[in-house]
C-alpha cells in the first residue's frame, strides 16, 4: 500500500514539474538588506522539459525594470552599477514594477546567484509598501556550482564565469549579470542532473549546498 502511495506522489509531483522557470537579479543602492533600496530588477525565463530536460534560455520571456528612488545613491555605489543619477530619479514607481513584476511572474519558481539577497531585497521591497511578498520557490544557484562545477576555488559569480568562459557584457549590470548566470545555469546543468531528477529534488540539493563548507 506504501508503495502505492508513493507512486501515485510521484505521478503528482512529475505532473506538476514547473517548466517555466525565472532567472533573475538585482541591482541596490548597497548590500545591507535592512536597509538598502532595490533600483533594478531584470530576470529571463528558461523553459525546462520533464525530468529536467536542457533548460532553453527565453530572451523573448524577460523582464526589465528601473525603480526611481527618492534620494540618489553614492557616488560608489553608482561606480558599481552604472545606474546614474538621472536614471535614478526617473524610474518607474516601485508599486508599479513590483505588481507588474509579480504577474509577469506568476507561479513561476525563481533563481538567482546568492539568492537569499535576492529574495530579501525584493521582498523586503513589496513589504515597505504594504504588499504581498512573493510566494513562489527561490533557487540559489550558488551552492549548486559548489556541488556540481568542480571548481573548489570559486567563490563568486566572477570565479564562476571565469572558470566556464562566460563574458558578461556589462558587470554588475541586472540584465547582463541575468544573461550571464542564465548560461551558468545550462553550464551546471548535466553535474545537476547527476544529482537531482526532479524540482523538488533540485530544491533540496540546493538547500543542502548551502550546510558545505566552504574550501
Amino acid at each position: 500500500m506504501f508503495a502505492k502511495f508513493k507512486q501515485i506522489l510521484g505521478i503528482f509531483q512529475d505532473t506538476h514539474e514547473p517548466k517555466r522557470w525565472i532567472v533573475l537579479d538585482v541591482e541596490t543602492t548597497g548590500l545591507d538588506i535592512r536597509t538598502d533600496h532595490l533600483l533594478a530588477i531584470a530576470a529571463i525565463a528558461i523553459e525546462v522539459g520533464p525530468g529536467l530536460a536542457q533548460p532553453k534560455i527565453c530572451l523573448g520571456d524577460s523582464y526589465e525594470a528601473l525603480i526611481k528612488q527618492d534620494f540618489v545613491s553614492t557616488k560608489d555605489n553608482i561606480l558599481v552599477h552604472h545606474i546614474g543619477a538621472g536614471a535614478q530619479t526617473s524610474g518607474r514607481s516601485a508599486k508599479e514594477v513590483l505588481e507588474e513584476f509579480r504577474v509577469w511572474v506568476g507561479d513561476a519558481p525563481l533563481l538567482a546567484f546568492h539568492a537569499p539577497f535576492d529574495a530579501g531585497m525584493i521582498n523586503r521591497a513589496y513589504l515597505q509598501l504594504d504588499l504581498l511578498t512573493l510566494p513562489n520557490d527561490w533557487i540559489d544557484i550558488e551552492p549548486l556550482a559548489k556541488i556540481v562545477g568542480g571548481n573548489k576555488k570559486a567563490l563568486g559569480l566572477d570565479d564562476w564565469l571565469h572558470f566556464f568562459g562566460i563574458e558578461c557584457a556589462v558587470r554588475h549590470q541586472a540584465a547582463a549579470d541575468t544573461l550571464a548566470t542564465c548560461e551558468l545555469l545550462l553550464r551546471l546543468w548535466a553535474g545537476i542532473k547527476n544529482e537531482a531528477k526532479s524540482f523538488y529534488e533540485l530544491k533540496n540539493l540546493a538547500n543542502l549546498g548551502h550546510w558545505l563548507p566552504q574550501t
